[in-house]
């Protein structure tokens, strides 16, 4: 029988998907595994080669753990709602949901021809009511809950409200917008809107005036990671921070717990390091400053609050709701030219610049220490969302207040003794302290430090801080509430109406509110967003629905949860299959999704953990960040002024432009020329300048792109070489967790392998030639190794090493001619995760009436690794002379006597005295004469 990949991939993907190989149900009796890839975003130009690298990877995990027994949950869907289908139906009018079932239907199509075990009878779809009603009720909570920090969990509103009843805020500790304060009897005296205000600066999903990332001509407000140097990423449209309410997801309660957690999670330190950063805790102290010859104070945050003596400047954000209060009429039209030029700058990009702008407000701040009036600037260095917006800069020991009083001529003040702060800042971790004060700052009973060790500074200006009502002692994180409104149509709408001006919710029996019909795809003509076209879009009573809609991370951050139980009608998931399930036991995905999916997905699902939903606080155990495959280009080189091409090794006696060329037209580097006459009609007429017969292209690594003519169809890969090969061949590019390039060049050699493989079961003429006999030594050797190295090599994702291995093993069995069952049943199943299709067949062939996934993953046998006889080189003074073979438990004594016995030995000793004997077992016999 002839290996016929096509027909045999073909009958498998047919055979599992009657048999329902891969469709899995809760098994109390078997231990659950539960595999899953991040949520793919069906695209309109479908899959590229790149795109299934981390699926292959976590599909030979999944069906590796099934064939040791577990019971492997493995789904598949889509995250469906995008900006890009958004697009395309405001350019062409087609309705976004016909394109995502196209996009849906061709990634389907390619996914299926590659043959992963997936669970489709679980797929999700974002986009689908049933799939966001459990979005819209999980938005709902969290309207319905505070963050109780004492309790360190939601906690329902209506026992706040009840509280505030009793109590009003006294006592209260709860993540705010704002500390507030008011009795019992004062909050009974407030309207239902004032209480209903009241309330949302507590709530976990609340409205609030934010800075958003605002680009007019998509008429939307877009994620930090939707801006690429000031412009969307998407069409490349001026984008402005602007300030818009906003529903608004309080992520920043959980900032302490989202870092607590992440000592309990098998990732890489690389990616705990990310988040924790993102997460940017830092303990400090709050102090007030007030504003001279004005009743206006506000407030700061430092870590270091013992280098307020140090302070000859403020600067506040651009945002700052103080610049406005504090910029003086002569200063108004120059801070409003830089506020104008500010907004067109994201948070990122301003983090990431160091070049020093800035303006003066016009007003100074007066220093609680030392009474200094010290003058307020305005500079996009400093962030509205970090801390209070505003900060006491300390020039001569941190960089960015150092560059700017530079920049601007303003004093610096060095406070650690020996510090030299001419050409740069001090960082000032350790020292002793002074200037602090300086002598016509010292005041009766106030602070000193001079003196003091940096540590001791510290703690010394807290307690002085807290004890002279100054300010308080506050832990503070970078980490910001997540932006959760999108001015957009295609997104899941929020279940929220509005009276009075107030935002409530609609009945959890009303659930799905479903995405209206609109008869344009835009903004409408008052600016509203796109929902405002809907015909009715009110509730039974008249009540106006919200117009915004939810952003893509809102139906991908508790996804893994609607996968144990994706036809629950009551519930997002039942509790029986959730304490089956329970977490994601490995996820793959990349690292782009560090900062933004990982943070709100981890968020996410510690409330619905709070609130009894989940019953695991993380939903992701061990996560692996599969690299990126990027391109590798094709050149051909045009004489200029032609239309004729020369071979890449003579292009050096011409003048030419090197061209891209489209890589599926190049086979090993050499390009097939009719195909590139009929690639375009330019090239119709091309004639051409061979070396041997043959046009060689030159490459290069590149990222994979259109625009390149170097994206790879795993279709065509599979077409002419199928998907085992393509499956075996991504992972032998090189490790899971690299980025490496695309290069077909080495794909031949994976074809030959498995080609070889099935000749272990068929001869040359077809016929069946495996026989049930004892396996030899030799063969078990072989198997075992293969076993062993394999096993582990899963273990640790080094798929690549796991492909060489399984070639060397078939080719030791092709040199012993081995075609014993028991050794080709083995090795099978061993391929089985790398290479299914192949793999179904031979187990069938095997007589095996049950599918290869079912088998069980062989155990290897230390024994048969153990050396029956082992190889000593014999050496002379440290010259090598010949090799001897002993047994592998032969004593030292056994093996000299030997070796000196040996004919060889007297050769070389020419009867001189023997000085030493060194024996280095199982390696080297060194004679020393």
């Amino acid at each position: 029988m002839e290996y016929n990949f096509r027909e045999i991939e073909k009958k498998w993907q047919e055979r599992w998907v009657e048999n329902k190989t891969y469709q899995v149900t809760e098994d109390e009796s078997r231990k659950k595994f539960y595999v899953l890839n991040m949520f793919p975003y069906p695209s309109g130009a479908g899959l590229h080669v790149g795109h299934p690298l981390g699926y292959i990877a976590s599909d030979i995990y999944a069906r590796y753990k099934r064939l040791q027994g577990f019971n492997v949950l493995n789904p598949m869907g889509y995250d469906a709602y995008g900006l890009p289908a958004e697009q395309y139906a405001i350019q062409t009018g087609q309705h976004p949901a016909i394109t995502t079932v196209n996009n849906i239907n061709r990634y389907r199509e390619q996914l299926d021809k590659i043959g992963f075990s997936f669970d489709w009878s679980r797929e999700v779809r974002t986009c689908e009511p049933d799939y966001y009603k459990w979005t819209q009720w999980a938005f709902q909570q969290m309207f319905k809950h505070y963050y109780d920090n004492d309790a360190k969990k939601a906690t329902p509103i209506a026992d706040l409200i009840k509280r505030f009843e009793t109590k009003g805020t006294e006592g209260l500790n709860a993540a705010c917008g704002e500390e507030l304060s008011f009795t019992a009897e004062e909050w009974k005296a407030k309207s239902d809107k004032e209480q209903q205000t009241i309330l949302l600066n507590y709530r976990i999903a609340y409205l609030g005036d934010t800075m958003v990332n605002w680009c007019p001509a998509l008429g939307t407000v877009l994620a930090n990671d939707e801006v690429v140097d000031g412009v969307s990423e998407r069409g490349g449209h001026p984008v402005i921070q602007k300030v818009m309410r906003q529903w608004c997801l309080r992520v920043s309660a959980y900032a302490q717990r989202l870092l607590d957690g992440l000592d309990t999670l098998n990732w890489t330190d690389s990616l705990k390091e990310t988040q924790k950063n993102w997460i940017g805790r830092s303990e400090g102290a709050e102090m007030k400053f007030s504003v001279k010859d004005s009743d206006l104070e506000f407030t700061i945050f430092t870590t270091r609050a013992d280098t307020v003596f140090g302070v000859t400047f403020m600067v506040l954000a651009p945002e700052s709701e103080l610049v406005a209060q504090l910029t003086t009429d002569e200063q108004k039209a120059e801070v409003q030219a830089y506020l104008d030029a500010t907004k067109k700058r994201t948070e990122r990009e301003r983090i990431a610049d160091r070049r020093v702008t800035g303006v003066f407000s016009g007003s100074y701040a007066i220093n609680p220490l030392t009474r200094e009036a010290i003058p307020v600037w305005i500079s996009d260095y400093v962030l509205a969302g970090y801390g209070t917006g505003a900060i006491m800069a300390v020039p001569a020991h941190d960089s960015r207040d150092y560059a700017f009083a530079k920049h601007f001529n303003l004093e610096i003040r060095p406070l650690i003794e020996g510090c030299d702060v001419s050409e740069e800042s001090f960082d000032a971790k350790e020292g002793i302290m002074m200037n602090s004060p300086l002598p016509e700052h010292a005041t009766e009973g106030g602070l000193v430090l001079n003196g003091l060790t940096i540590k001791e500074a510290i703690a010394k200006t807290k307690v002085y801080i807290k004890e002279n009502n100054l300010g308080k002692v506050k832990v503070n994180y970078r980490l910001r509430d997540a932006i959760f409104s999108r001015q957009r149509y295609w997104g899941e709408p929020f279940p929220v109406y509005y009276k009075d001006g107030m935002p409530y919710m609609l009945d959890e029996s009303k659930l799905p509110l479903e995405l209206p019909e609109v008869d344009k795809f835009l903004p409408t003509e008052t600016g509203e967003p796109p929902l405002g076209r809907a015909k009715n879009w009110k509730t039974e009573e008249g009540y106006q629905l919200e117009l915004n809609t939810m952003p893509g991370f809102a139906g991908s951050s508790a996804y893994y949860l609607r996968y144990m139980d994706p036809h629950n009608t009551e519930a997002l998931v039942s509790t029986k299959a959730n304490a089956y399930w329970q977490n994601v036991d490995l996820y793959v995905g990349g690292t782009e999704h560090a900062t933004g999916h990982l943070i709100y997905s981890r968020f996410w699902n510690k409330f619905l953990h709070d609130i009894g939903v989940s019953i695991k606080e993380e939903p992701f155990q061990k996560l692996i960040n599969q690299g990126m495959i990027q391109g590798r280009s094709n050149f051909v080189y045009r004489i200029k002024d032609t239309n004729t091409f020369v071979s890449l090794n003579l292009k050096d006696q011409y003048d030419v432009t090197p061209l891209h060329v489209d890589v599926n037209i190049v086979s090993n580097d050499i390009l097939d020329q009719e195909a590139f006459k009929n690639w375009h009609p330019e090239y119709k007429t091309a004639e051409f300048i061979l070396e041997d017969g043959k046009y060689i292209c030159g490459w290069a690594v590149e990222k994979m792109s259109k625009s390149m003519f170097n994206v790879v169809n795993p279709d065509m890969i599979v077409e002419k070489y199928g998907a085992d090969t393509l499956r075996m061949y991504e992972m032998f590019l090189g490790p899971v967790e690299q980025s490496k390039p695309w290069d077909t060049n080495g794909i031949d050699g994976v074809h030959r392998f498995i080609r070889k493989f099935w000749a272990l079961f068929y001869n040359k003429a077809g016929e069946y030639i495996v026989k049930d006999e004892a396996a030899t030594k030799e063969e078990l050797k072989s198997l075992h190794k293969l076993i062993k190295k394999v096993s582990g090599d899963i273990e640790q994702f080094s798929y690549n090493t796991s492909v060489s291995a399984f070639m060397i093993c078939v080719n030791e069995l092709s040199s012993l001619k081995c075609n014993k069952k028991e050794i080709l049943s083995n090795l099978v199943v061993l391929l089985a995760p790398f290479a299914p299709h192949i793999s179904e067949e031979l187990w069938e062939t095997l007589g095996n009436a049950t599918s290869v996934c079912d088998a069980q993953w062989p155990e290897y046998n230390e024994d048969y690794l153990k050396e029956d006889v082992v190889n000593y080189t014999i050496s002379f003074n440290g010259k090598a002379r010949f090799n001897m073979e002993f047994a592998a438990d032969a004593d030292n004594n056994t093996i000299q006597e030997t070796v000196l016995a040996s004919e060889g030995a007297i050769k070389w000793i020419e009867g001189k005295p023997i000085k030493k004997v060194i024996i280095v077992p199982k390696k080297i016999v060194n004679i020393v004469v």
